[in-house]
């Protein structure tokens, strides 16, 4: 244990069997714990038989706070910063205490641990050599549709955290700004309920109708170049996918290329309906 160290440490997103043995070993041994909640995290450390003085560490308090950790610190002090799951400063608070602690000379160890983007990433099934992570998007529909209209075009996979309440809210908003494509929404990761919800945007869409949705919520959207496949982007090509491979209705057929292609659904109508008619 080296004095005077920031170390910025993973904890469980769930399953507190996922916490590593490190992680349980610097926890115990360093000075202080700076945690996002020291209600949440004295249940960790009471799981785990760790006894030590904890400190809150939030956005509200973190100016106030960061200058009483950056004192310990200096003094000589081990400090872990912890967050409520997972990785700390990853859509969480701390960038800005590593940063300053940093500036002012104080090595900053991470302790590697458990993160529900990369979780979700890793068993989505969707291509992952590539992937931009976006975190929370805007919660006032008007900035969350200018921001996924920024990100329509990503040619890599896109991560998103979302809360169970806004869920619809942005898979509709998803389906509008893209157009269909593949999506994973994993849900209570290495919890009890574990879920992954795997389809397109309109089928997650249906499978969480009438539902009450909870827990923690990692959104997975493929890359915008994988939207039309092997087939290419052409309205033919993607009209007999849908209708053929797919077996939907006409209707729906000419909705998904309008919609993937941002062509008016006029223009597609006629080409859907004499395909449909060839094939019979």
């Amino acid at each position: 244990m080296n004095p005077g160290t920031l170390y910025v440490v993973a904890t469980p997103v769930g399953n507190l069997e996922d916490i590593t043995f490190r992680a349980v070993r610097i926890l115990k041994e360093v000075d202080l714990i700076a945690a996002e909640d020291t209600r949440h995290t004295r249940k960790l450390l009471q799981h785990f038989g760790i006894a030590k003085q904890l400190t809150s560490y939030f956005d509200h308090n973190k100016n106030l706070k960061g200058e009483y950790i950056l004192g310990k610190l200096a003094a000589g002090q081990a400090v872990a910063l912890v967050s409520d799951a997972g990785t700390p400063c990853i859509s969480d608070p701390g960038y800005q205490l590593v940063r300053d602690a940093a500036a002012a000379g104080v090595p900053i160890v991470p302790i590697a641990g458990p993160c529900a983007a990369i979780a979700a990433l890793s068993a989505s099934g969707l291509p992952s050599d590539a992937f931009v992570f976006e975190g929370f998007l805007p919660s006032r529909r008007k900035k969350r549709l200018d921001k996924l209209a920024s990100l329509k075009n990503e040619e890599r996979l896109l991560i998103l955290y979302e809360s169970p309440k806004r869920l619809q809210d942005l898979l509709g908003d998803m389906l509008e700004v893209f157009g269909e494509r593949q999506i994973v929404v994993a849900r209570e990761l290495s919890k009890v309920y574990e879920e992954f919800v795997r389809g397109s945007i309109a089928e997650v869409i249906a499978s969480f109708a009438g539902r009450e949705v909870r827990g923690e919520l990692v959104v997975l959207v493929a890359a915008a170049s994988s939207v039309a496949g092997c087939e290419g982007d052409s309205v033919e090509a993607l009209l007999e996918r849908y209708l053929f491979a797919e077996k939907l209705s006409v209707k729906d057929a000419v909705k998904r290329v309008s919609l993937q292609l941002d062509l008016p659904r006029s223009d597609i109508y006629d080409q859907a309906l004499r395909l449909k008619h060839d094939a019979e």
